[in-house]
């Protein structure tokens, strides 16, 4: 394998494994989960099964269903279904984060939280190996339906939290905050290690495949 798909893999790595850290602090915060977690948290009270084991499902099923919509899957894609889902149940299994028991703990996990989302988002789309399937199908709705992205994101936000809630999912001051401040966190993240993610071109699963093996010259 060349030297830099073992950079760009590590850091995808890292970063997936960042962004489960950051989702399992924020839902031990108790204060309101971030929107996609008040849908995964929801379905897996609902079905008996782990929030990971959710995560997991949830991931296959939108990778499949962008597909058919036409947007290209990357490794970044289909390890984004897998592992994210994974690391939030090897943390909640060791059980390395407390749960918050007072309200200054709630707001200061919370902050840490986003940071860790924030952290998980650069290092994950710094890899250039693919946009999760979350993301894939944000763009694929843009991208069917001819509406800003802003509008598709918020769309399919509300419906998730809506789901989630309805399934037992906490929605509170916190789904309003990581909802209304996970893009300033970002932007601050991405400022700080002086990142243009506009500028990152995300590899299709065949090209890194031929990337690897291909013969170095």
């Amino acid at each position: 394998m060349k030297k830099s798909y073992i950079l760009c893999i590590s850091k995808l790595i890292w970063g997936l494994f960042l962004y489960a850290l950051g989702s399992v602090i924020i839902i031990n915060a108790h204060i309101g989960y971030a929107p996609w977690d008040v849908f995964h948290v929801g379905a897996a009270k609902t079905i008996g099964v782990s929030v990971g084991t959710v995560s997991i499902v949830t991931g296959i099923f939108i990778g499949f269903l962008v597909f058919f919509l036409g947007e290209k899957l990357g490794l970044g894609t289909i390890l984004n279904m897998v592992l994210i889902g994974g690391f939030i149940d090897i943390i909640f299994l060791i059980n390395v984060i407390p749960l918050a028991k007072s309200i200054i703990w709630s707001i200061l996990m919370l902050i840490i939280g986003l940071i860790m989302l924030a952290l998980g988002t650069y290092f994950y789309i710094s890899s250039g190996l693919g946009a999760g399937p979350r993301d894939s199908l944000m763009v694929a709705l843009t991208r069917k339906t001819g509406l800003p992205i802003g509008v598709c994101r918020g769309m399919i936000e509300v419906t998730v939290v809506t789901i989630g809630w309805k399934l037992g999912g906490m929605v509170g001051v916190g789904t309003l905050v990581v909802a209304f401040t996970i893009g300033f966190w970002i932007q601050v993240t991405f400022k700080a290690f002086q990142f243009d993610a506009t500028k990152i071109k995300h590899e299709t699963l065949n090209q890194t495949y031929k990337g690897i093996f291909s013969i170095n010259r």
